[in-house]
């Protein structure tokens, strides 16, 4: 159940509209210079594109978080349709997440936001190998 808090009943956890764009900026400046990932995104999102990117995903975590509605999207469709992400690439992407909230955040906001992000990035994980599995092979459980 989401934490509440005054000026917004229906936080999940108490982090502000600038703390969630300074992680996203920190995460996608280290994503950029990462020798697996960055060359991935690097394929999707042009050096002038980044600010636009970067705004969307910050605004997909003040959705998340601070139930914003401010971000309106199908963020597993985007994974999907690039066959370039693959499954093994959510545990990197994650690791390197973690590290950046370690970094740019108080331990509490940290861990409830590491904790939303590894169920969401798990739940990418498993769609691409579930929707990207052949039609009549058995489930892969992990």
């Amino acid at each position: 159940m989401p934490e509440t808090t005054p000026d917004n009943p229906l936080k999940r956890f108490d982090i502000t509209a600038d703390q969630i764009t300074h992680v996203v900026s920190v995460f996608y400046a280290q994503i950029r210079r990462h020798p697996v990932l960055g060359p991935i995104f690097a394929d999707h999102i042009n050096d002038s594109d980044w600010p636009a990117h970067e705004d969307k995903i910050a605004r997909f975590w003040r959705n998340a978080i601070l139930r914003e509605k401010c971000y309106s999207g199908n963020p597993m469709r985007q994974h999907l349709t690039r066959p370039d992400i693959k499954a093994e690439h959510f545990p990197l992407w994650l690791a390197l997440f973690h590290q950046v909230l370690q970094a740019e955040l108080p331990a509490h906001l940290a861990r409830s936001w590491a904790a939303l992000a590894d169920r969401i990035g798990e739940g990418f994980r498993a769609g691409i190998v579930s929707m990207r599995q052949p039609k009549d092979a058995p489930p892969k459980l992990f």
